[in-house]
C-alpha cells in the first residue's frame, strides 16, 4: 500500500504541474505569441488562456500600448549648406504582435534608426529659413515616410515631432541682425507713411478751410451787396417821395430832408473821440431853419393843440460852437 500511495501522489503532482504549465494569464495591454516546436501558431489575448503543456510555449511578449521613443540630437545639413542640430520624439503602437515579433529584430532600434535617417533626408531637402518656420510640414512628412516604412512590421507610427532645431551661434546672430534691420526698415517705412498721411490730411484741412473761408467771404459780400442795394432802394424811395411832395407844392418836405441830413452830419461830428471844439464853416441859421421846417411838418401831421401858435423867435447861433456829448444832453433833459 505504501508504494501505491506514492504513485498516486506523484500522479496528482504531475497533473497539477501540467495544469499550471498549460494555463497562461495575459495582462491588459500585452499580447503573447504561442510557438509550437519553434513555429508561431497563435496570439494570446488579455485574460486567461490555455496552451498545450510541453508542446506549446510563449514566444514573445509584445506591449501593444502606445509607446514613446526619444530620438537623440543629430547634425543636419540643409539644402543651402547650413549646419544645424535637431532632435525629435516619435510615438508608435504595435497593431500586429506576430509581425512585430517575427518581421524585425530589435523593434525599437529599428524604428529609432529609421526615424533618424528620415529626419536627415527630409530636413536636408529644405532651406534653413523653411526649416525654422515650417515645423508642421516637417512633422507631416516624417510621419508619412516613417509610418509607411514600418507598416510591414505591424507597427503604427502615430506621431513624429521635432523638439528643437539649433542653428550655429554665428548664424543665429546674423539672423538676429537681419531681423533687427528688417524691423527698423519697416518702422522707417511706417513713419514715412504716417508723415505723408499727416501732410496730406493737413493739406486737405487747409484746402477745406480756404474753401469755407472763400464761401463765407462770398456770402458776406453777397449779404453786404444786398444790404447796400436795399439801402439804396430805400434812399431812392425816400428821395422820390420827397420829390413828389415838392412837386405837389409841399416845400416843408425838402426842409425835413435837408434838416435830417444836417442832423446826421452834426451827430457824426459830435461823436468824434478827438474833437472837443469844432469850427463849423456854415450858417447855423440854415440848420435852425431846417429844424423849424421839421417842427412845421410835425404840427401839420399831429396838430398844434387848438390853434396855430407863432413860432418863437430864436437868436442866431455863433459860428464857433462847442460840441457837447449827446448823452450829456439826454441826462440834462431827463
Amino acid at each position: 500500500m505504501a508504494g501505491l500511495d506514492i504513485v498516486v501522489i506523484a500522479f496528482v503532482v504531475l497533473v497539477i504541474l501540467v495544469l499550471f504549465a498549460g494555463i497562461k494569464t495575459v495582462p491588459q495591454g500585452f499580447r503573447y505569441t504561442v510557438e509550437r516546436f519553434g513555429r508561431y501558431t497563435r496570439t494570446l489575448e488579455p485574460g486567461l488562456n490555455i496552451i498545450i503543456p510541453f508542446i506549446d510555449k510563449i514566444g514573445a511578449r509584445m506591449n501593444v500600448m502606445e509607446q514613446v521613443l526619444d530620438v537623440p540630437t543629430q547634425e543636419v545639413i540643409t539644402r543651402d549648406n547650413a549646419s544645424c542640430a535637431a532632435d525629435a520624439v516619435a510615438f508608435y503602437q504595435v497593431l500586429n504582435a506576430a509581425e512585430a515579433a517575427y518581421q524585425v529584430s530589435d523593434l525599437q532600434s529599428a524604428i529609432l534608426n529609421l526615424t533618424m535617417t528620415n529626419i536627415r533626408s527630409v530636413m536636408g531637402s529644405m532651406d534653413l529659413d523653411e526649416l525654422l518656420s515650417n515645423r508642421e510640414i516637417i512633422n507631416d512628412k516624417l510621419l508619412h515616410v516613417v509610418d509607411e516604412a514600418v507598416g510591414p512590421w505591424g507597427i503604427k507610427v502615430t506621431r513624429v515631432e521635432i523638439k528643437d532645431i539649433q542653428p550655429p551661434k554665428d548664424l543665429v546672430d546674423a539672423m538676429a541682425r537681419q531681423m533687427k534691420a528688417e524691423r527698423e526698415k519697416r518702422a522707417q517705412v511706417l513713419e514715412a507713411e504716417g508723415s505723408r498721411n499727416a501732410q496730406i490730411l493737413r493739406a486737405e484741412g487747409a484746402k477745406q478751410s480756404a474753401i469755407l473761408q472763400a464761401e463765407g467771404q462770398r456770402e458776406a459780400a453777397f449779404r453786404d451787396a444786398e444790404a447796400r442795394e436795399r439801402l439804396a432802394e430805400a434812399e431812392a424811395k425816400a428821395t422820390k417821395m420827397v420829390s413828389e411832395a415838392i412837386a405837389a407844392g409841399d416845400v416843408q418836405a425838402i426842409n425835413y430832408f435837408v434838416a435830417q441830413k444836417y442832423t446826421e452830419a452834426m451827430a457824426a461830428i459830435g461823436t468824434a473821440p478827438n474833437s472837443k471844439i469844432v469850427l463849423m464853416p456854415m450858417e447855423a441859421s440854415s440848420l435852425i431853419g431846417s429844424l423849424g421846417g421839421i417842427g412845421a411838418i410835425a404840427r401839420e401831421v399831429f396838430g398844434n393843440g387848438g390853434g396855430d401858435a407863432p413860432s418863437p423867435t430864436r437868436q442866431p447861433l455863433p459860428r464857433t460852437v462847442p460840441v457837447r456829448n449827446p448823452f450829456d444832453t439826454a441826462k440834462r433833459e431827463g
